[in-house]
């Protein structure tokens, strides 16, 4: 069985909605920084889809077209030893002079082509149209993209007018270098139906390969497609197939896991992956596509936008399924982790290999896997024991759905009675992760020899630290407590993490502060600590970070949540539904942070092998009187509810205790938290006096 390739490529999708373009290159930076291309060459790639895309080069023809971002980009990438697979057209639908059912289209894209190859003559790999049936969809049926048709005639001749360009493209591209190889991308996935709708799939299951059976020349009269795509082209324009064959050189799937569909009453269709049909996977989709052409096989896109560890699953199955079907004979070449550097930057930003909320793009667990998958050929994690979701959920429910998965190495978590522990552990219910949740009598945290002996018999791979002294102002008067607690305690975890290359995270708090500067804190600023509280935590911090390598401290501030009837939105939501004056202060500035935010960035970081301080709150700096006032008014209640005291902490500039990232932007802003936590909250109808069993215990957080 030969080796796997694993391949890469950047999201370059260029769209066009109307008359605005849409250029994936530069929403994430990557037009700015061709030191991208060594991050990639560090993750041991030596194959890259990369764009060379006809609206960039030539948006007002070819005479005036501009090479020079291509020129460096391609010459970086020999010096790198990376061969590209060039992309001409990637969801695009050429320059504004023309249109995926153009009458000049096909030329269009020829002539490009042509001048491509003339320029880079040593390119040997090429994609001139990505996913051609896929953007006659978005393009000419469904009317997204722009020409923005919505008809079965548009949408064959779009189909055909790619396919026709591709043919075009890569006669002129082996006029000038004869081997030059055809990868030719498609997503493709499995229609399912119940029986009363299974010729309406069984046409489906026979389009999807359309791309693939017009360019090798497989599409006659007696084709099951024939007579649709007459709907918009003339049989000419089909039987120019039958005399210009163009067999792909490498078929290239693009598989996602919405890919398989499922038909439905009225012939709507539904993602399979919730409904009781499941999916497909990877290995059978690439039999099927083997069975059908034998010829070469590539999984030329690889990305889920997920948690971590379901990122990292997605690309094993991936992975598994190519090396699966190399053992029942197909010809499998290469799995491609696609979007490097995530896709959508913005709200709805997805990270891949990096994360490009950092200063500069951030490595990730998808880069340690592919830097494995390429060195070495496999990748080894605990949490890849466990299923992805779309192998455990249930039908519609799947986002709810929990699974305690106890075998395999747990991860770690203390504080079992608080409200921070119960949250991670219904964190790792709902995205797999084994675990095991301890309380103090389980494991003291203070005591090395019962931290010893709980790490011997759990074999835990990471440590979670979630135990503490919470009661802020009680610390004044119980010192020792306070101090053993949140100090000693994470300092013996640590130790004990250390001694058995563990990684551990503990969690600080914005009291290391004293709020003097009037800004936001990052995390270089020194600590400052007023309280024993404070003192305790900046003093576990030292601790921890001099004891432990892998050590990951996760300062955060003022935590709200659906699951604690006790913190300040649920309380102050009930008192102003009861009618009640609420009084808070106005002379403190904080940054709130939702405890469901706060638990699924903090496992991506432990999953990333993030270490040292972060800082993880809501994105945003706010009084508490403010907070209150924002509760009031997404509750559609009244805000002079809120009242502030007149005498409330010293006078003067109010204190700022805010906290802020200097290493990355991974929280959501707190406006967009208050209102999913509030939704929670009126699902739950949780009000004090009904407290949840993970926030009775006042000793630990």
């Amino acid at each position: 069985m030969a080796p796997l390739e694993l391949w890469g490529g950047v999201e370059p999708t260029v769209t066009r909605i109307a008359d605005a373009f849409s250029n994936q290159l530069r929403r994430s930076h990557h037009w700015d920084h061709p030191e991208d291309l060594e991050l990639f060459a560090g993750l041991g790639l030596r194959v890259l889809r990369h764009p060379l895309l006809w609206e960039l080069v030539a948006p007002d023809g070819l005479a005036r077209a501009d090479w020079t971002w291509f020129d460096e980009r391609f010459a970086l990438l020999r010096r790198l030893g990376i061969r590209p697979i060039a992309g001409l057209l990637h969801h695009g639908s050429g320059p504004r002079q023309t249109s995926l059912v153009s009458d000049n289209f096909a030329s269009g894209l020829e002539a490009f082509a042509r001048a491509c190859a003339e320029r880079y003559p040593w390119i040997d790999d090429y994609t001139p149209i990505n996913e051609p049936l896929t953007t006659a969809r978005l393009s000419a049926l469904d009317g997204v993209w722009y020409p923005h048709a919505q008809d079965d005639a548009q949408f064959c001749r779009a189909v055909v007018n790619q396919c026709r360009a591709t043919v075009l493209a890569m006669k002129q591209v082996r006029a000038v270098n004869p081997a030059a190889r055809l990868i030719q991308t498609e997503e493709l996935g499995l229609v399912s139906a119940p029986p009363s709708l299974a010729a309406s799939a069984r046409f489906e299951n026979e389009r999807r390969w359309l791309t693939f059976d017009l360019l090798s020349g497989w599409v006659n009269p007696g084709h099951p497609c024939w007579r649709w795509l007459r709907r918009g082209v003339t049989e000419d324009e089909l039987e120019f197939f039958l005399e210009h064959p163009c067999p792909p050189d490498v078929i290239g799937l693009n598989y996602d896991i919405t890919s398989d569909r499922t038909l439905g009453p009225r012939c709507a269709d539904r993602e399979s992956v919730r409904t009781e049909f499941g999916i497909l996977g990877h290995e059978e989709l690439l039999m099927q596509a083997w069975e059908r052409y034998q010829l070469p096989l590539a999984v030329t896109e690889v990305h889920l936008d997920a948690t971590r560890e379901e990122q990292l699953r997605w690309l094993d199955q991936a992975w598994r399924g190519a090396r699966a079907a190399q053992a029942r004979g197909a010809d499998v070449r290469a799995v491609t982790v696609w979007a490097l550097l995530g896709a959508s930057p913005g709200p709805s930003y997805q990270s891949g290999a990096f994360d490009l909320r950092a200063a500069r793009p951030r490595p990730t667990a998808v880069a340690r896997m592919a830097r494995a998958l390429a060195t070495e050929g496999a990748f080894r994690h605990p949490v890849l024991e466990g299923p992805g979701w779309w192998q455990r959920a249930e039908p519609s429910t799947h986002h709810r759905f929990q699974y305690r998965n106890e075998g395999g190495r747990p991860l770690l978590i203390t504080g079992a009675t608080g409200t921070l522990g119960q949250a991670f552990a219904h964190a790792c219910e709902i995205r797999g992760l084994p675990y095991r949740l301890l309380t103090r009598a389980q494991m003291d945290i203070a005591d090395e020899a019962s931290v010893d002996r709980a790490l011997e018999q759990l074999e835990p791979w990471a440590i979670l630290n979630a135990a503490g002294y919470v009661r802020i102002r009680d610390a004044e008067r119980q010192p020792q407590r306070c101090l053993r607690e949140n100090t000693v305690g994470p300092k013996v975890l640590a130790a004990a993490a250390e001694r058995r290359w563990l990684p551990l995270v503990t969690f600080s708090s914005d009291l290391v502060f004293d709020g003097s500067t009037g800004r936001p804190y990052v995390e270089s600023d020194p600590v400052s600590p007023e309280t024993v509280y404070g003192f305790a935590k900046a003093e576990a911090e030292r601790c921890v970070l001099l004891a432990c390598e892998r050590s990951l401290v996760v300062r955060t501030s003022a935590c709200f949540g659906p699951a604690d009837a006790g913190n300040f939105v649920t309380r102050t939501a009930h008192g102003l539904r009861l009618g009640k004056a609420i009084r808070v202060p106005a002379d403190e500035l904080v940054s709130p942070t939702y405890v469901p935010d706060l638990v699924r960035i903090t496992l991506d970081l432990l999953l990333d092998e993030a270490w040292g301080v972060w800082h993880l709150a809501n994105v945003g700096m706010i009084s508490w009187a403010d907070f209150g006032r924002r509760v009031a008014e997404r509750l559609s209640l009244s805000p002079h509810l809120v009242e502030e005291p007149s005498q409330w902490g010293s006078p003067g500039r109010p204190r700022c205790l805010a906290l802020a990232s200097e290493r990355a932007v991974l929280m959501p802003g707190l406006d967009d938290a208050l209102d999913r936590c509030l939704e929670e909250v009126e699902a739950v109808g949780l009000a004090p006096g009904a407290q949840s069993a993970e926030a009775r215990s006042s000793s630990e957080a």
